[in-house]
């Protein structure tokens, strides 16, 4: 059992609202559920589309095709008509979208009617559309009316009565209207599971980290990490602040961290380039900053509410100067939440600047897991405190040669350890120099010797397939779900596996998993990247030498679709 689902309709109109709805119903059902959001850079008007896929099976990726199409206007139908599977049903409302549509494939739904004649109102309209395909589906109403009541519990028993009659009127029309609905659904017999999308996971990460204090400036699609914390934050003592731009959040940040408390912030596009002055600066510094990227197609405003992953070699390169950073870049909920808690231990433990990079599709990407184990999340205090000890005070120095490239990390104020830092190059004890010995040992320290250390923290990528496949599928970040499921199509009739980095600089080390070794005996090997130029893949060539044989490049700001890119890698296999 595998369906998919499609409400369009205007931004405004609630498509959002239905397929929230929709996905959180299927989830504590049982099933498993994806989604992904399609919307235009505006408030109201334009063409959005909401998609969820539900199964009684892992699935973690989107597909063209479609079983059901919500049309809350004539756009979607227009648009959409040609997705729709074979014996799939298109439900609208004729007065609505003023237009009427017959065949076998349609179903007008009146929302409105029903809406008015058992709420009073046509905005319940959406949850008469709710009701509709659960019935088409012949699913109960049961946790859609347990839903209605946590969702409008401040509204009154009034509005929660009335939703509640409008969703099963909507439910009793379609089970009586649609006599061509043929689904074939199956309750999974387990327990629900818990939907999560990866910017909730990313803040989630921090939060149980011990962030402490996030600040930023709103930019689609990087706010949602801001919003969620902000969400917590009285929960968790954290403070949260809206700056007034980019600048001032990297350095309020790198403020709060050199204060002794964990801080984040993030940010897109031109907000991120107006952050990397302040990246340097923490290179300089050596202060530990956890920053999110949220990718969107540039340059400049480009598309801004659309997908790419255009910005990987800027964030390896963000920051004038040279200094050394780690970069992950999560392919799922899962990795977002362990790889922000590892961006937080591993930014303190050497003082350094963690990246964490998504884009619009996975950080608005919903994915359902059973449960997530938080014994795997780390929490070390690598900050000398006044908790140990006063004997050492008078010797101490920011930046001494210690042992291990990394320096002792005081906290300011609290205790009597004198801590001075510099943006200009320093000695020791954080006093600006200019000789070149002073400077060449700084170097070394901040940079040559960190650099292997952290290198040695790097896992291996993520590996699915036999020990000696034909074909090899690369991808990095947010391609991991659709690489997956098509390499789990395909498997069933070629040798063929996917390799997924997460972490993505440094590179992992060969000596844990050998990836080239599996790479250079492959006879086709294909790195798929929402990018133009194959950003990845420059990446594998300047650090390892290795060139793959073939490229799957989109950057039309559209994700990757299942149909689209399992038929792709057979072109790639056909001209062998």
């Amino acid at each position: 059992m595998d369906y998919t689902i499609l409400i369009g309709g205007k931004a405004g109109q609630g498509l959002q609202t239905i397929g929230g709805v929709l996905a959180r119903l299927f989830s504590r059902m049982g099933y498993h559920v994806f989604s992904h959001q399609d919307y235009m850079s505006r408030i109201r008007g334009g063409h959005n589309f909401y998609q969820l896929r539900f199964s009684d099976k892992e699935v973690s990726s989107s597909r063209k095709k479609a079983n059901i199409i919500v049309a809350l206007d004539l756009t979607t139908i227009e648009l959409h008509k040609d997705d729709l599977e074979e014996n799939g049903i298109i439900i609208f409302d004729a007065q609505s979208v003023k237009q009427t549509f017959t065949g076998q494939e349609f179903l007008n739904v009146p929302f409105d009617k029903i809406a008015v004649e058992n709420g009073g109102d046509k905005i319940m309209s959406n949850t008469a559309a709710i009701g509709a395909v659960l019935g088409m589906l012949r699913l109960e109403t049961t946790l859609l009316e347990e839903i209605i009541h946590t969702n409008l519990k401040k509204k009154g028993n009034d509005i929660i009565n009335k939703n509640i009659l409008t969703a099963k009127a909507g439910y009793s029309y379609a089970i009586n209207e649609c006599t061509q609905c043929s689904f074939a659904v199956s309750m999974p017999g387990k327990n629900g599971n818990m939907l999560i999308d990866t910017s909730q996971a990313v803040g989630l990460g921090s939060i149980m980290s011990g962030c402490k204090f996030y600040c930023g400036y709103p930019m689609t699609p990087s706010t949602a990490v801001m919003n969620y914390i902000g969400s917590k934050a009285q929960e968790y003592s954290i403070v949260v602040e809206q700056t007034e731009d980019e600048i001032s959040s990297i350095n309020m940040a790198l403020g709060a961290s050199y204060g002794g408390v964990r801080s984040m912030t993030g940010s897109s596009g031109g907000g991120f380039a107006l952050m990397t002055e302040g990246v340097s600066l923490a290179g300089m510094m050596e202060l530990p900053v956890v920053i999110t990227l949220a990718q969107r197609p540039g340059p400049a405003t480009g598309l801004p509410t659309r997908t790419e992953q255009g910005d990987l070699l800027f964030v390896l390169h963000s920051g004038h100067g040279e200094f050394p950073r780690v970069v992950f870049a999560p392919g799922n909920p899962e990795q977002g939440l362990y790889l922000t808690n590892k961006a937080f231990d591993l930014a303190e433990k050497y003082q350094i600047p963690a990246f964490i990079i998504t884009d619009q599709y996975i950080a608005d990407a919903q994915w359902t897991y059973e449960s997530l184990d938080t014994d795997k999340l780390v929490y070390n205090d690598y900050r000398l405190r006044s908790r140990d000890g006063a004997e050492a005070e008078s010797a101490y120095q920011r930046y001494s040669f210690s042992e291990g490239a990394v320096s002792p990390l005081a906290v300011p104020g609290d205790s009597k350890r004198l801590v001075v830092v510099d943006s200009d190059e320093h000695d020791e004890a954080g006093h600006m120099i200019e000789d070149a010995e002073m400077r060449t040992k700084m170097m070394q320290k901040r940079l040559l010797q960190k650099l292997p250390l952290i290198q040695q923290e790097i896992e291996a990528p993520f590996y699915f397939g036999g020990e000696k496949p034909d074909i090899v599928v690369t991808g990095w970040g947010s391609t991991y779900g659709i690489i997956k499921d098509a390499v789990m199509s395909l498997s069933k009739t070629q040798n063929i596996a996917m390799l997924h980095f997460s972490q993505i600089y440094p590179l992992p080390l060969s000596e844990q998993f050998d990836y080239l070794k599996i790479l250079t005996e492959a006879r086709i090997t294909i790195c798929v990247e929402n990018n133009a130029t194959g950003q990845f893949a420059y990446l594998m060539r300047a650090e390892t030498g290795y060139k793959f044989t073939h490229h799957i490049n989109h950057f039309d700001g559209r994700p990757f679709l299942l149909e689209s890119l399992t038929g792709e890698i057979n072109e790639c296999i056909e001209r062998l």
